[in-house]
């Protein structure tokens, strides 16, 4: 398998763009990207079988679903949390290049970090295994000497891809 890599930031700091305009590049340089995305607003995630057998398992006490057609699946339950590592465990069946984590920013892989102002820069105080920096304007001196900062999305990108940058995953314990 390939690496493995984190964007976090703070409600609406553009980690979903970021991770679009990432595996679009890493798409066109032939990457196979696989995604893991944490929902953090609360609540349990809405399934979109209704009607179905699927849903009808589930509903009759199935801890898991699975269903697959014309190479495409989609896994789903409502009894069963997983933990990040376990999900990227499941990801080692597609011998992916890049795993791409949106959110838990508290996690240990390796964190591309988004900041929207200066409110946000506490964060980086808070969160280990910071790669780099994307910041929507010039960081203080002390803070882009200790991480590789960048203001534009498209060199922060351009350079995650040239230097590989990312956790080895087969050097990941899950």
């Amino acid at each position: 398998m390939g690496r493995i890599l984190q964007v976090v930031g703070y409600q609406n700091s553009g980690k979903t763009t970021f991770a679009i305009d990432y595996i679009k590049e890493a798409v066109k340089k032939q990457l196979k990207v696989g995604t893991i995305k944490h929902h953090g607003h609360g609540g349990a995630l809405l399934q979109t079988d209704h009607g179905k057998d699927t849903e009808k398992h589930r509903e009759a006490g199935a801890h898991v679903t699975l269903v697959e057609g014309s190479y495409s699946f989609i896994l789903s339950s409502d009894q069963v949390g997983l933990t990040l590592p376990q999900m990227i465990s499941l990801y080692s069946v597609f011998h992916l290049d890049v795993i791409l984590i949106e959110g838990f920013k508290y996690e240990k892989y390796p964190k591309i970090v988004l900041i929207r102002s200066e409110e946000d820069l506490p964060m980086l105080e808070k969160l280990f295994n910071i790669t780099c920096v994307l910041a929507d304007f010039p960081l203080p001196s002390d803070l882009s000497e200790k991480y590789p900062t960048f203001t534009k999305k498209e060199h922060c990108i351009k350079w995650l891809l040239i230097n590989k940058v990312g956790e080895d995953i087969d050097n990941i314990n899950v």
